[in-house]
């Protein structure tokens, strides 16, 4: 099968498994040369080296700024983080897929709810990207049999919205979160790294221009800059990755956590792009009772048993309980003082 087909192929088979996006980026030292590369002063390095460099520079200053607060797994080898090549050796090319987890869905935002996050709504995105991917490994195997393959649903040392970005599926906005053309904001992410060398797809232009939405939407200023988020501001972190009690967040955070108590869409709520975006059709992204309408004082009550049952498909399980309660009580005291 010559290489036009086979990533015809591949992509086919994405979709076919309920993809709502996909694309490819090359990885490798035979990467095409854009068109400044011609120009006398261009870089002459190949696309992917600049990349990589890119990417790593980027990393490594926001790395040293601080921005990643306790999440320190990022600092663990950067270098790799920035280039597939360290992930998968041989790695030629990087296929890009993403899902749309919007659904019909309103949040309930009378007084005494908390707000999750739409990610959350439904079932781990974790495990139903794990099932896909792997089936889609698969089938690539099946059409290239020499080829390896590595795939990652958030899981792995890979900058995602990066590569996707490259693969053509969307551009990084000022929010630091992928924008789609067809889908917005609502974008879940994954790839498989494969050493077979594909016809890549062309990276995807930035459509932000001068709007600037997102950034006056944040309700603790955590996209300091545009394209720049500081982690130990943002509502996601605070809600999720940050451990510890109340304490651990700054009294301007917490009021400005509103009634969130897991993670935040207002900087993804306002992006005009998602007027266009249609709502999946994925069951396992369908919202629950509690998670659409999570009432303050019944998840104050929640015992260790209750929890782990409630969230054992969920992505809420990664506040554990005492995170949660922590969560709970600052929405219920913003509820109160307000």
């Amino acid at each position: 099968m010559n290489l036009p087909s086979l990533a015809e192929a591949i992509k086919q088979e994405a979709r076919a498994l309920g993809f709502d996006a996909v694309g490819i980026a090359r990885i490798g030292e035979r990467d095409q040369r854009s068109a400044v590369s011609e120009q006398p002063d261009a870089d002459p390095r190949p696309v992917t080296t600049r990349v990589t460099h890119l990417l790593y520079d980027r990393l490594r200053v926001w790395l040293q700024r601080g921005y990643h607060g306790t999440m320190a797994w990022l600092e663990r080898t950067p270098e790799k983080r920035a280039d597939p090549r360290r992930v998968l050796p041989g790695c030629r090319s990087l296929i890009s897929v993403g899902m749309t987890y919007l659904t019909e869905h309103r949040a309930n935002e009378q007084p005494g709810h908390g707000r999750i996050a739409r990610y959350a709504w439904g079932k781990d995105y974790h495990k139903v990207f794990s099932t896909k991917l792997k089936q889609l490994e698969q089938r690539i195997l099946l059409l290239a049999p020499d080829t390896q393959t590595r795939s990652y649903a958030d899981t792995g040392p890979i900058m995602e919205k990066a590569w996707a970005e490259q693969a053509g599926l969307g551009w990084i906005g000022k929010h630091s979160n992928l924008v789609s053309a067809e889908h917005g904001s609502w974008l879940l992410l994954g790839e498989v790294l494969t050493t077979l060398e594909l016809v890549a797809d062309e990276p995807a232009t930035d459509l932000c221009g001068s709007c600037t939405l997102c950034i006056q939407a944040c309700p603790t200023k955590a996209i300091i800059q545009p394209y720049v988020v500081d982690a130990t501001r943002c509502i996601s972190y605070l809600t999720i990755e940050l451990r510890g009690d109340e304490q651990m967040i700054a009294p301007d955070l917490q009021r400005g956590m509103g009634n969130k108590i897991f993670g935040c869409d207002d900087c993804l709520d306002v992006c005009p792009f998602n007027l266009r975006a249609e709502p999946t059709s994925e069951a396992a992204f369908q919202p629950s009772p509690i998670t659409l309408a999570p009432h303050l004082d019944d998840l104050s009550k929640l015992d260790e048993p209750t929890f782990a049952t409630l969230f054992h498909q969920s992505p809420i399980r990664r506040t554990k309980l005492h995170g949660l309660r922590r969560n709970v009580a600052i929405a219920q005291h913003n509820m109160t003082s307000s």
